[in-house]
């Protein structure tokens, strides 16, 4: 089964009423209602009030709702869990995450969704791999829920851990990039890149969007509105993408109905990985509503 469309997943405070009101309408893929960095520790608490009767009252048409909570192994991120889970997210987004802080907030959540009658499961968990602990532990980090459906990379905290310089170019978190989107597709599930920070620099988002792309990420969280369209400029298929994939489909079929187990497309013989790319492209492009 072909996951949830998660091109892009654009961060909305979550103190702002405003924004959260007009967050379904923004083009993201996924929306992050924000209550961990974005929110300053004396608004915490009507952040969480605020995003908790915008969970049940505002309509987002149909995108997913991600709330990124404080850590599970605070105060603040244990009530985040059990105050918001009532309300029904689709997703908490947990930030430097540990398999201890997934184990918790799976436990928490559990409790929760027992005690508002919600399906066991409903919610889905996605940890941010934001330290050089979570790089290199991301598959135990993995394994420590059912619910985990994506992982994001955090390259600000990370290369802070590394005691590196962040860059446009992004060199410097090749390795991040690499090994969480190689482990992310082990075990089927999504690797979301981590957001761009210049908002002004569309030339720079487009490429290192596709930068991420080309190392196997399957999505890119965005900071800003404007982000969004770019980000899935890259993320969606191209139009001589979906016509090749349709025309490697319609030569199968052909070659099925005629008998032949081997066939070929412009003088290239098709196999199986081929083909399977192709059924991707076209399952992405219907997601994205291009086909």
């Amino acid at each position: 089964m072909m996951p949830r469309l998660r091109r892009s997943m654009l961060f909305i405070p979550g103190n702002s009423p405003n924004m959260i009101q007009n967050a379904g309408v923004l083009n993201a893929d996924s929306i992050i209602l924000d209550v961990e960095d974005a929110v300053s520790i004396g608004e915490k608490d009507s952040a969480r009030n605020l995003i908790k009767n915008a969970l049940m009252q505002v309509n987002f048409y149909g995108c997913e709702v991600v709330v990124r909570v404080n850590s599970p192994s605070t105060a603040f991120g244990m009530k985040d869990l059990r105050v918001l889970s009532q309300s029904k997210p689709d997703a908490f987004m947990i930030p430097m995450a540990t398999e201890k802080d997934i184990i918790k907030a799976d436990q928490i959540i559990t409790e929760a969704e027992k005690k508002a009658e919600i399906k066991e499961g409903h919610i889905k968990l996605i940890p941010i791999a934001e330290t050089a602990y979570a790089v290199e532990n991301i598959a135990a980090i993995i394994k420590s829920s059912n619910r985990i459906e994506a992982v994001l990379l955090g390259a600000e905290d990370l290369t802070a851990d590394l005691e590196i310089t962040r860059t446009k170019d992004g060199d410097e978190i090749n390795y991040a990039r690499n090994k969480i989107s190689n482990i992310c597709k082990a075990y089927r599930i999504q690797a979301i890149d981590t957001p761009y920070a210049d908002v002004n620099d569309y030339d720079g988002l487009l490429k290192d969007t596709i930068k991420g792309k080309n190392l196997g990420m399957s999505g890119k969280a965005a900071i800003n509105p404007r982000q969004v369209d770019i980000i899935h400029t890259a993320y969606s298929p191209s139009p001589e993408e979906i016509e090749y994939a349709q025309n490697v489909i319609k030569a199968m079929e052909d070659a099925k109905a005629e008998g032949k187990g081997v066939f070929s497309y412009e003088g290239k013989m098709i196999d199986a990985p081929i083909i399977l790319r192709a059924e991707t492209v076209i399952k992405k492009a219907k997601l994205a509503g291009i086909l």
